[in-house]
This record gives structure tokens, sequence and C-alpha cells, in this order.
């Protein structure tokens, strides 16, 4: 067996550790690290990288901490609506589900729109029919609800404004602080048969409107995974991402110019995605379990194991 690897993201932007308490700093840690584990152990045993990114997925989706599934963000409506992708470098098969409500694990019904409907991306009303033919779990709405998330969206309810997730923002002026972190849950892994595969899970913006979809759902945007080049996961502010088409541009420089993983990630993230003013970063491995976790903020909430010894997770700037 080859090597094998798997990386995961929280998040990035402007994370400073005066801002941070030592339980909430612990707190997002120790939810990097159960992800990694999760799809460690099935790395360990043989198993695909597709079944170990979806397995830190719903580890993610799970936790408070990150935006997504269960800390997900309220909308302008005061609502959580869901985000997700996954995809198999393998044969580029791939799911995503966009704007969906009361979803556990929105990575869950990706991966049923990938194995079972004959689509590859579906939306609201729709993708939630289809999550109920699939038996995906549901949750009310008091199970998505995070007291920090709601005192952020109560701040600008009443404007057009909107948060990057942990934005702060002060309430009597909506005067936006330089703190900005953007919220978006991601995995990818290299299995030990060389296979690729990428997951992204997010609430999407703080007081979003008219059913805005960031990056993260979109294939080749915010979720790529091909078993010749690479598997990518992006955090960041969407649009930007979605204009460059960020992931697919890593796997390009790869495939047509020649250029290693980390070189076409630092091209992207360093360079491509700067000047236009494009904030974030992305995690990445290739099909020799090669990784890179880069990022142009001040942080971002990260992680990586691989059966080489390496497990680490981080949080700021080195």
């Amino acid at each position: 067996m080859s090597k094998f690897t798997i990386a995961v993201h929280g998040g990035s932007g402007t994370i400073l550790k005066s801002d941070m308490t030592p339980e909430q700093e612990q707190g997002h840690l120790d939810g990097l690290q159960a992800a990694l584990d999760a799809g460690y152990g099935i790395l360990e045993r043989g198993g695909s990288s597709l079944e170990a990114v979806e397995a830190a997925i719903v580890i993610l989706e799970d936790c408070i901490h990150f935006n997504a599934g269960r800390g997900a963000v309220f909308t302008k409506k005061g609502l959580q609506e869901l985000d997700a992708a996954i995809m198999d470098g393998k044969n580029l098969q791939a799911g995503a589900v966009a704007g969906v409500r009361n979803i556990r694990n929105p990575v869950r019904l990706a991966r049923a729109v990938m194995d079972t409907s004959n689509h590859v991306f579906l939306s609201g009303e729709g993708a939630e029919e289809f999550a109920q033919l699939q038996n995906i779990a549901t949750e009310p709405d008091e199970y998505f609800f995070s007291q920090f998330r709601y005192d952020q969206w109560v701040s600008i309810r009443d404007s057009d404004d909107y948060a990057l997730d942990h934005s702060k923002r002060n309430i009597e002026d909506l005067t936006v602080e330089a703190d900005k972190k953007m919220g978006t849950v991601g995995a990818v892994a290299c299995d030990g048969h060389g296979n690729l595969a990428a997951s992204t899970s997010t609430g999407g913006m703080t007081n979003k409107q008219f059913g805005r979809i960031g990056d993260s759902p979109i294939i080749g945007i915010g979720t790529y995974a091909n078993n010749a080049t690479c598997a990518i996961s992006c955090t960041g502010h969407g649009e930007p991402f979605i204009r460059s088409v960020a992931a697919y541009d890593v796997s390009c420089l790869m495939e047509y110019g020649g250029l290693t993983l980390h070189a076409a990630v630092a091209k992207v993230v360093y360079d491509k995605l700067v000047k236009i003013e494009g904030e974030g970063g992305m995690i990445a491995v290739d099909a020799a379990g090669n990784h890179a976790l880069l990022f142009n903020t001040e942080g971002m909430y990260r992680g990586v194991r691989n059966n080489a010894g390496l497990n680490e997770t981080a949080i700021y700037k080195v």
C-alpha cells in the first residue's frame, strides 16, 4: 500500500490568537483532529478516499464551532441554508446540493445525489424532496441554533449587509471591523491505491439574500478531484473563487502546465486570487499522497495526517 493522506479545513480569514479564548481555540483544534481521525481510520483500514472525506465532513458538520451543518450561520430570513459537494477523483463522479434546510449532514445528501440520482447538482425544495426519498437524516431548526451565530445575525439583519462567518460588527452602527473569518469546512484525501476525493460543506454568509450560492458546492470551483492531478477543497470569499474557477485552475496548472501540487496551489492562492481580491485558502492532495494547505489570509483552521507519521493541526499563520 502506498502513502495515504487526509487533510481538512474549517475556514479561513483574519484569525488572530489575540481574538481567541483558550476554550475557543481548543474547541476548533479538537474538531479538526476528530475529523482527521475519522477519515484516517478509514484509510488505515484500506477504505476509499471518498469514504474518508465524507466521514471527516460529517464530524465537522456536527461540530458547532464551524459554519456547516449544526453551526451554520443565519440568512436574511433567520434560517440556515446549507450547501455541500463531494467528488470522486477515480471516475469524476460528483454530487452537490445548495440551499437546503434541516438536513443534518448535507454531505450525506450530496453523496446520495452522486450515487443514486443520475444528476450532479440539486437545490432547494427539490433537493429536500430527494432527501426524504433517500431517508437522509433531518433535524428541527433548534438543532442548528448557535447563540454566537444568532447574535452576529441580529447585529446586521436590518441592513442589506452581510458577514463572512465570524466577522465582528458594532451592533449600533454596523461598522465592519478588520476581523473576517470565512467559514466553510472541507476534506481531501488520497487513499492507499492512489485514488483521490474531495468534499466541502458550508452555511454560507450571515444575512445572505436572494438564495445566494457560493463556491463550496460548485464542482471545479470550491470542490474538485481528479486522480490525474489533485483533490481540492476551498475556503474564502466565494465570489472571487467562482470567477477564477479556482479548484479546477489548480488541476489545469498541474495537467497542462506541469506544475507540482504545491506550486499550482501557490500560484492560485498567492497570485491569481490576490489579483482579484480573492481572500481565502485551499487544502489539496495528489495521488502520491503529497499535500498543500495554503492561504492568503491571517489564518486557516487546518489539519493533515498521513501514514508517514505526520499528524498536525493549526490555526494561525506560521
